[in-house]
């Protein structure tokens, strides 16, 4: 074993997530190479300083905008082929196998198994598609590897969504059926297309009663990173600002902090109905005496120029 490989695992050495036969091949390694010694030696002495420092957790708001990041780089990115990844990195396939031939062999006979598997179920059911569907025809969310597109047809309620599973599919359906309406849903939280999630947010907005449809679209303003998206989502959340608070505190939350001045805008000519509100009241001030945007800072006075003084 070279000293090479053991610096690069020995941090999963310290965290104990190095399968058994690589932990016994590496302590055998570090019984005999005083320099890999002094490696472990640092290892777990930094192990143990970040161990004393306190630890805080992640934000909701941040751990769901840190998830739909994620997923759109992993769905952007292109991934090599497997030939690639045999032909010009053998070695770590190789190391694989070498250190978990027991892992190795579950995998083979599992694969052989889950192939028998499907070919069984596919052949009786005669579709490839009904392994990615329920009984009644309604795609499950987490057989659906993305939506591909979302158009309705002019001058009527009809909606055409085409998805992707194992191939791409297709539903058609009115605004009010329960299959569109989980596809938009999906489509608006989860696809990497922005064109896409900006035709799925528009049409929830002719819809946006629904609990799960505003959640959707808050959920759009708040952490869509396409500023054209959150402005559909708000043309869906403004009818909703008097009555909902949840949509009046996102509302001031993307007039607050949002990056682009168009939504800042969209969302404060949203705000003038509840702008009698306390805490609506309180932003607007602040806006008025501190915000860099002259358009914001002169709506804003503009607006608690209208309030009536409160003694």
């Amino acid at each position: 074993m070279k000293c090479e490989w053991v610096k690069e695992n020995i941090l999963l050495y310290v965290y104990n997530e190095l399968p058994d036969d690589a932990r016994f091949e590496l302590e055998q390694h570090l019984a005999r190479c005083t320099d890999c010694t002094s490696e472990l030696k640092s290892e777990r002495k930094f192990h143990a300083v970040l161990s004393e420092l306190p630890v805080e957790e992640p934000s909701p708001n941040l751990v769901a905008a840190s998830r739909m990041r994620l997923q759109e780089a992993l769905e952007t990115t292109q991934q090599g082929s497997l030939w690639h990844r045999l032909v010009f990195d053998p070695s770590a396939w190789l190391r694989q196998v070498r250190f978990s031939p027991a892992l190795a062999t579950v995998l083979v006979i599992l694969g052989f198994a889950g192939g028998i598997g499907t070919a069984y179920r596919v052949l009786s059911s005669g579709s490839v598609s009904s392994v990615a569907s329920t009984a009644s025809g309604q795609p499950i969310e987490s057989s659906i590897a993305g939506i591909r597109s979302v158009s309705q047809e002019p001058g009527s309620n009809q909606v055409t969504i085409k998805y992707d599973t194992v191939s791409t599919q297709q539903a058609q359906g009115s605004l009010n059926d329960q299959r569109i309406q989980q596809l938009l849903l999906f489509a608006a939280r989860n696809n990497y297309n922005s064109g896409v999630r900006m035709d799925s947010v528009d049409l929830l907005t002719q819809q946006p009663n629904g609990t799960h449809v505003r959640e959707a679209l808050i959920y759009a303003l708040r952490y869509d990173s396409n500023p054209g998206v959150r402005l559909k989502a708000l043309d869906g959340l403004g009818a909703c600002v008097k009555s909902d608070p949840r949509v009046r505190d996102t509302l001031l939350e993307a007039l607050m902090n949002d990056s682009n001045p168009g939504v800042r805008t969209e969302a404060l000519h949203l705000l003038e109905p509840v702008r009698a509100d306390s805490s609506v009241r309180a932003v607007l001030q602040g806006l008025a005496e501190h915000d860099q945007n002259q358009y914001i800072k002169t709506q804003a006075r503009s607006m608690l120029a209208q309030l009536p003084e409160f003694d």
